[in-house]
């Protein structure tokens, strides 16, 4: 078998520009392209496959730019491939960047076994859906299996999405040493500066370079002559690496994979091993990868659940000093400007056999948070953003209080199932703050008077679930007489709640401003109409 289709050499990456024409071009001549930031989007590529595609490319540059002793990228394709080729000095061939190889060579992201070998593997993987890792293997948020008439570049990312980011899936099916246990996640949080996929990439690629021995003194890594590119030790399933014998900038895989090629058709057989391919269990993903997230009460890298990356854990995560240690790529820098920063969350929420869906979230960065984040400020943004979850948890509670008065016929007591169905609405109340949460924060942050502000969005948040308790009328009873009681009852209670002094005084204390406000216009318009009369 020889070496085919060179990451190197072929064409195999599409990419469109900001003219929004397509590109087929070689890896050495994408790297050029995110140089002068002219990589718009990948057409291929899958949103699930966004960060590890990125994080592949930033750990891939930063290992070729280190070894070759440089601070700054290449500026042509030949020597991007000459530093490319040099990561594997005894394949001049370029093996270890082509899909197909032979078995006793490394392939891309396939590492090298016994001659033959792969002819034993029972497991054959007709497209790279089906080798993508979990999210699309079940049929759960995308059918498997049917991408029949794929390209070279859809093996790349589903090869880099399966070994850099794949969990446990049963006995040999073994996940990465970067996440927190084999039902955990890989995610990705970081800063990205204002332009396309090769100024965030540019920026990554320093920070990397730059905390180089950081990250190998925190993390017990070789600073020197460690493995970097996983994929090239020889497998054969029994034995792990040592984590201590890695780079800092390591690019692992987690499963025996080997692509072959019939004619032009790619296609993919697999085995299972014994082992991890990386011993890191007892670091439970504290690996120093520069986008995760450490949370330092439990000493474990970060790992979402079905709830992404809501309001309340993007909070901890972007803002608060102490909950969690914040990932190298979040630190915002000068260069990055002053203007379109925003924060970057992505990740998949995995469960025992079963994912929980792909998450992501854009959270922006205007000119005096940017001032806080450079200072190292914060936590005054986490403060402002504190208030604004008690009051959304406040005025959440009573509005689930007055939907169950609603559906419960105005009594006291209520069903299990009443409770159930008052949730649903109230969790649609609380979705609709997630979702423009970060964006109100950044007004009052903003804002001349931020005070001011935060008042006029507590009206706001009140008229909002007002609103869903309306929309929760058609729920009620139908009759004459249990209408006018159970919406009676519901908005006597949803009123009375939010104008508690006792229970939140400053929501209280600027509805009653507003009923004042209200009413004395009411009062002044009366008395010119008065006037006019007479």
């Amino acid at each position: 078998m020889n070496v085919q289709f060179s990451l190197l050499e072929d064409a195999l990456i599409r990419f469109r520009n900001s003219q929004r024409q397509e590109r087929r071009v070689t890896l050495p001549e994408l790297l050029v392209a995110f140089n002068h930031d002219g990589v718009c989007d990948f057409p291929a590529l899958r949103p699930h496959q966004r960060h590890p595609w990125h994080a592949f490319l930033v750990q891939l540059a930063a290992i070729a730019l280190h070894a070759a002793g440089r601070k700054s990228p290449f500026e042509t394709a030949d020597d991007w491939r000459a530093a490319l080729l040099a990561l594997s000095p005894d394949d001049r061939e370029g093996a270890a960047f082509s899909l197909v190889a032979p078995d006793d060579r490394p392939a891309f992201l396939q590492a090298p076994c016994e001659r033959e070998a792969s002819r034993a593997w029972k497991k054959i993987i007709a497209t790279p859906d089906a080798l993508d890792m979990l999210v699309t293997s079940r049929n759960h948020d995308l059918k498997a299996e049917r991408m029949v008439h794929a390209q070279a570049e859809d093996w790349i990312y589903a090869l880099v999405s399966l070994q850099t980011q794949e969990g446990f899936l049963g006995a040999g099916n073994y996940g990465i040493s970067r996440m927190n246990g084999g039902f955990a996640s890989r995610p990705g949080f970081g800063v990205v500066p204002a332009g396309r996929w090769g100024k965030r990439w540019a920026r990554d690629v320093q920070l990397l370079l730059r905390d180089r021995k950081g990250i190998s003194k925190r993390n017990g890594l070789k600073e020197t002559g460690g493995v970097a590119l996983v994929w090239l030790q020889p497998w054969d399933g029994n034995s792990s690496l040592s984590f201590n014998e890695l780079d800092p900038f390591y690019i692992e895989v987690c499963r025996r994979v080997r692509l072959q090629v019939r004619g032009e058709t790619l296609s993919a057989i697999a085995t299972g091993s014994k082992v991890v391919r990386i011993a890191a269990k007892e670091r439970c993903g504290m690996t120093g990868d520069a986008w995760t997230p450490i949370n330092l009460a439990e000493g474990k890298a970060l790992s979402i659940t079905s709830r992404g990356f809501d309001y309340k854990l993007t909070n901890e995560l972007a803002f608060r000093s102490g909950a969690y240690e914040a990932s190298i790529a979040r630190e915002i820098l000068e260069e990055d400007g002053k203007e379109g920063l925003f924060i970057l969350a992505q990740g998949i929420a995995r469960g025992k056999g079963k994912t929980e869906g792909y998450h992501e979230r854009r959270i922006p960065i205007r000119k005096t948070m940017r001032g806080l984040m450079l200072r190292q400020q914060t936590d005054k943004i986490a403060e402002a953003a504190d208030r604004r979850i008690e009051a959304i948890g406040y005025v959440r509670k009573t509005l689930w209080s007055a939907v169950c008065a609603l559906l419960g016929n105005g009594d006291q007591n209520v069903s299990d199932d009443t409770k159930s169905k008052a949730s649903g609405f109230a969790r649609v109340f609380e979705q609709g703050e997630d979702r423009r949460f970060f964006d109100d924060l950044a007004d009052e942050i903003e804002a001349d008077d931020g005070d001011a502000e935060h008042d006029q969005w507590l009206r706001a948040l009140v008229d909002r679930a007002a609103a869903v308790l309306e929309q929760a009328f058609v729920m009620g009873p139908r009759s004459a007489e249990r209408v006018y009681r159970a919406r009676g009852a519901a908005l006597s209670r949803f009123h009375g709640g939010v104008r508690a002094e006792k229970a939140h005084h400053r929501i209280a204390r600027v509805l009653k401003e507003r009923d004042e406000a209200r009413k004395a216009a009411r009062h002044e318009s009366f008395e010119e109409a008065v006037d006019g009369s007479s």
